[in-house]
């Protein structure tokens, strides 16, 4: 029954891709369309009638007359919504939100997720990555056999019972059509359950006796999972627990520090990874083609693009660009406006584009994560790529890292102190430590000027962590989970001297 079933979706999903196709063909009016669809279908809400949606007809008047907004300005609209107010941010009432925290703050982000977002974004979405997996390998079978999703949990709100917050990969799952629930492992309840330890035991009994093909989350949190069912089952790699496994949908975090960590898990070469832009507010790009680095962006799934160089984002009033205007190889800001109830909102991300014919991108870290100190304009694609650089001369294992300043004073020079969990440590970390600091002098010319000959920077300085330190330190900020991730760099040391308090207790 399975096999017709997935003869059947194969078939579905091979006129699917002719929506690929578009987004590469025809970009630009796409992106039209889909500003002036959500504009019409929110111009009778309280925010469309302030800022007057009725009388936008370009990109010019809309950001003329909508203002350029972060999570703590639409705060006050989305807690009305939470409490039962109906046509604030979009029509109608909405009772979900994903709950979103990352690192950055310890209070959550509730990201609206109404019913035309969830439907024509995320499963869109969803399907539009299935008809490029499909195509990129036609024997696919992950509708016959099951896919392993690292899910959150799911609560209700306090403060209005009919209101449920929680992971965005929890909702997707919580409102899953009964027609693909049998194709997930583990069972919804094991996949929802809040305590994360209990989640961990119980998948790895039930997903080692499942045949997965395909799995998904983020790099750190989905190795814990994968080393205890190797544990638990004896095997020497997941190929011999799972042998049909033949892909890995990964985002969130960089995942170029993980690869070689990954491969030893699925040694064989025809297993695929495949990078999603997957975030709470949307999801907005995946991996075409398993041969290029970038991510197709989506764009006639309820989203609307706008991007913002770093240069102008950090004066006083940031002007925005449309898609048309962008440019490969620069580092943008990313705005996006969707039927979630988000105008000209700022997730907080930073895009790079490896090509505009047709847009795709790779995140190069987030607007608040960097280190620019010194004037050596750090991001996380930098540290990402030179470490993975490292690791393949002098062979280590990452479990993660982070980065911060170390301010000059009147008797030392400034640099970059980096903390690090080794799996595996090099054999010399010293030589490790400076290969790395020369490797990222190669990959960013900024830093390279402020280290020459030592003048303005010395060089960066490794750390070394115990195994588990940053997982207990997320632990012990009530961040246990798949959505939650360490800051790989900060312009302060608010993170590192946590880190090391918390190591030194």
């Amino acid at each position: 029954m399975k096999k017709l079933f997935n003869k059947g979706v194969k078939q579905y999903l091979k006129l699917r891709y002719n929506r690929i196709e578009r987004m590469r063909n025809a970009p630009i009016e796409l992106q039209e369309n889909t500003i002036t669809s959500l504009l019409n279908r929110a111009k009778n809400t309280e925010y469309g009638k302030k800022y007057a949606f009725h009388d936008i007809t370009d990109h010019a008047s809309y950001i003329q007359k909508v203002p350029l907004v972060d999570y703590e300005d639409i705060k006050p609209y989305i807690n009305r919504m939470m409490k039962g107010e109906s046509n604030i941010l979009w029509p109608g009432t909405v009772k979900w939100y994903a709950k979103s925290s990352g690192t950055t703050t310890d209070r959550s982000k509730y990201i609206p997720v109404s019913e035309d977002s969830l439907y024509k974004n995320n499963v869109a979405a969803s399907w539009d990555t299935m008809a490029i997996t499909y195509h990129e390998d036609p024997e696919s079978e992950i509708f016959q056999k099951k896919s392993l999703i690292m899910g959150g949990a799911l609560s209700t709100w306090a403060e209005n019972p009919t209101v449920t917050i929680g992971d965005i990969s929890a909702i997707l799952l919580h409102r899953m059509p009964a027609v693909g629930r049998p194709f997930y492992s583990p069972d919804f309840k094991t996949a929802c359950l809040h305590d994360w330890e209990e989640k961990i035991r119980r998948m790895s009994q039930i997903c080692a006796e499942d045949d997965i093909v395909m799995f998904g989350g983020v790099p750190t949190w989905t190795i814990i999972l994968l080393k205890k069912i190797l544990t638990e089952t004896n095997a020497a790699n997941m190929h011999e627990v799972w042998p049909n496994a033949r892909y890995y949908m990964h985002g969130g975090v960089g995942f170029e520090p993980y690869v070689e960590q990954f491969r030893e898990f699925f040694p064989d070469p025809k297993f695929r990874f495949f990078e999603v832009y997957n975030a709470s507010e949307g999801y907005f790009a995946v991996q075409d083609r398993s041969n290029e680095t970038g991510m197709l962006l989506l764009l006639d799934n309820d989203i609307y693009y706008e991007f913002i160089t770093m240069k102008e984002l950090s004066t006083g009033h940031p002007q925005s660009i449309p898609l048309s205007e962008v440019e490969a190889n620069t580092n943008y800001a990313v705005v996006i406006s969707s039927s979630a109830g988000l105008w000209r909102y700022m997730p907080g991300d930073t895009v790079i584009f490896t090509s505009v014919s047709p847009y795709r991108i790779k995140v190069s870290g987030r607007t608040k994560h960097f280190i620019n100190v010194f004037g050596e304009e750090v991001m996380v694609g930098n540290t990402d790529k030179a470490l993975s650089a490292t690791i393949n001369e002098l062979p280590a294992i990452i479990a993660d890292y982070t980065v911060a300043p170390i301010f000059m004073q009147q008797d030392k020079k400034g640099g970059h102190q980096w903390l690090i969990e080794f799996e595996k440590k090099p054999d010399d970390l010293l030589a490790f430590e400076a290969l790395l600091d020369d490797n990222l002098q190669k990959i960013n010319s900024d830093y390279a000027a402020k280290r020459y000959k030592d003048i303005a920077l010395q060089s960066l300085q490794i750390v070394p962590a115990s195994p588990g330190t940053f997982i207990r330190w997320l632990g012990s900020k009530g961040k246990v989970g798949g959505q939650n991730k360490v800051p790989r760099l900060f312009n302060s040391r608010k993170y590192m001297d946590e880190l090391l308090d918390f190591i030194n207790q």
